[in-house]
């Protein structure tokens, strides 16, 4: 690879990166749990009961951070803290149904201001090449 491919990966990189970060905060209402908090609620309900230090491990944050954040989604009444299984020294975190509700809600809302924005901005050319890309992405999430 030459130096001007190197460059052209580099400026792709870092518009690609302001892109994404703009999409994703133009997605988001006011309303929205914070990111922090609504990162939790997904990893909980895709991957099940964890606890606040596995929770960390994933997020790449201190127990303690975790523990604020478990806190106030315990609060809100998204997550609920039981016995752990296997380790009573532990406690086990799940999402509730509000939990789960709210994590339809915000991802509903989300995919609907996005797909209203394929459908008022792009061309139909333009939605197959989009599809196209969002495979590539996805290429490049798994990296």
């Amino acid at each position: 690879m030459d130096e001007v491919d190197e460059v052209d990966v580099n400026e792709v990189a870092h518009e690609l990166r302001l892109v994404v970060g703009r999409l994703v905060r133009r997605a988001r209402r006011p309303e929205d749990l914070p990111t922090p908090q609504a990162a939790v609620l997904g990893h909980l309900d895709r991957e099940g009961p964890m606890t606040t230090a596995e929770l960390a491990e994933r997020q790449h944050v201190r127990h303690q951070s975790m523990a604020r954040t478990v806190g106030r989604l315990t609060d809100l009444g998204l997550i609920t803290a039981g016995p752990h299984p296997s380790d009573a020294r532990k406690t086990l975190l799940t999402v509730t149904d509000a939990g789960r509700a709210e994590l339809r809600s915000q991802r509903t809302r989300r995919a609907g201001w996005l797909a209203e924005a394929i459908a008022s901005e792009l061309d139909p050319r333009e939605r197959r090449d989009l599809v196209r890309a969002v495979a590539l992405l996805a290429r490049l999430a798994d990296h």
